[in-house]
């Protein structure tokens, strides 16, 4: 096959910071990207603006890192973003449709780039390095085709992470409404019965308050610690020297995402030693003990573990603890919900020091004081719930299929080893 190079079929627009003093966090101007630690799963969550852009992406144009520990890292743009310089901007000269192909060529070649990085601590990529890699040259009708390929692939990953969303944001309304507001009660208390609610439902809530340490809550349940409800393990302290290819993980502190939430990429094989409690089972919750970033968005964050099919067993790190229910009734997508309210998490957060490094004191969770539903009320939101809990690992398992057939197509197609009528039944099957 032969090729040209990228900067030839792409346009590579380098980043460049506006004046400090032109940002804002009050949604001025252009959302600013700094880096990855704005990129999303698909699309950046902005938290800067500026009304002073010096360099604009475009809609639909490839977010890649340039500098730093995560230079390879891509997002794509779903607006236009001013970008700093530590991104640059990527997009096909001539055909938006052709952009999941510049991005296969990028994925192809990275590890190399990555190789030739300038930098003695972390690398950095030029314009020139980005313009120099090798892209195929074929007729426009291949690229299109396997731009669609790759195009549908990923699009039906994101498509699964917009439906987990949506369950995710479900639950949680669910929860609020119940357990943070209590909107049955407060209709039954009325006199009405509980919107979209029913009947045999909105039997199990009570129709009065009564007085607590807390406040009013639902008569008939009872404030309690977690202390009292769950027990809190904490994981495994390790050495570089174990972290090699084995059949066990562990569960990292980067297995939990900014504002919670699991990220399997977090994990890391282990050849050391642990506790059998120290052994997280798929769908078990952990939350982190530390944190390193400065404004608090990973500490205290709960994340429901999920299953991998490279390891047979999962280990929790000594950054994170395992939260387990403890009495009967309490169970997981109810906790869960609880250790992802805003009120648990100014708790914990009054339990956190440290300057450089945040660390949350054992007492954190075990101390936090909520007031119990009764086993009826939690037996009814884990019905509910769980079936919404188990669709999400389901999609994310697809995900993680797909993505891996992704991979395994990825290099085939750029190197034309396999024919665009294979990749199709491969795809469609």
């Amino acid at each position: 096959m032969e090729y040209e190079t990228l900067g030839k079929v792409a346009e590579i627009i380098m980043g460049q910071s506006p004046p400090g003093e032109m940002t804002n966090t009050d949604g001025y101007g252009l959302p600013l990207l700094n880096g990855p630690t704005e990129f999303g799963a698909h699309h950046p969550l902005p938290v800067q603006y500026t009304t002073e852009a010096r360099k604009v992406a475009s809609p639909g144009d490839l977010l890649f890192c340039v500098r730093g520990s995560t230079t390879g890292r891509m997002n794509w743009a779903d607006r236009k973003y001013a970008i700093g310089r530590g991104i640059a901007a990527i997009r096909h000269r001539s055909s938006y449709e052709l952009q999941p192909l510049v991005r296969a060529v990028i994925e192809y070649q990275l590890p190399e780039l990555l190789n030739r990085a300038t930098g003695s601590t972390f690398p950095n990529v030029s314009v020139s390095q980005l313009a120099e890699l090798l892209y195929p040259t074929l007729d426009e009708a291949q690229q299109r085709e396997i731009a669609h390929i790759l195009g549908t692939l990923d699009d039906k990953i994101e498509l699964n992470r917009r439906m987990n969303a949506t369950l995710e944001a479900i639950a949680r309304a669910i929860f609020k409404s119940w357990f943070v507001d209590f909107d049955p009660v407060h209709a039954k208390a009325r006199g009405e019965q509980p919107f979209g609610m029913d009947a045999d439902t909105a039997a199990l809530f009570p129709d009065a308050f009564e007085d607590s340490e807390l406040g009013p809550i639902p008569a008939g349940w009872r404030v309690t610690t977690l202390s009292k409800t769950v027990e809190v393990v904490k994981g495994r302290s390790y050495k570089s020297s174990e972290i090699e290819q084995s059949n066990v993980a562990l569960v990292t502190l980067k297995s939990i995402n900014r504002g919670g939430g699991y990220n399997p990429q977090g994990l890391k094989p282990y050849t050391g030693k642990y506790r059998p409690e120290q052994i997280v089972s798929p769908g078990e919750i952990v939350v982190a003990f530390t944190d390193i970033t400065q404004q608090a968005e990973v500490i205290g964050k709960p994340a429901l573990v999920r299953g991998h099919p490279d390891y047979d067993s999962l280990i929790a790190s000594l950054d994170l603890g395992i939260v387990r229910p403890m009495i009967v009734g309490m169970n997981i997508p109810y906790l869960y919900e609880l250790l992802s309210t805003d009120g648990f998490q100014a708790h914990v957060l009054s339990y956190v020091n440290g300057s450089t490094v945040l660390h949350l004191n054992n007492r954190g969770i075990p101390s936090y004081r909520y007031p119990l539903p009764t086993p009826a009320v939690l037996a009814k939101f884990e019905a509910l719930a769980q079936p919404l809990f188990d669709r999400i690992s389901a999609n994310e398992a697809e995900s993680r299929t797909l993505a891996e057939l992704r991979d395994t197509l990825l290099p085939k197609l750029i190197l034309g080893d396999i024919r665009i009528g294979e990749c199709n039944d491969a795809t469609s099957s």
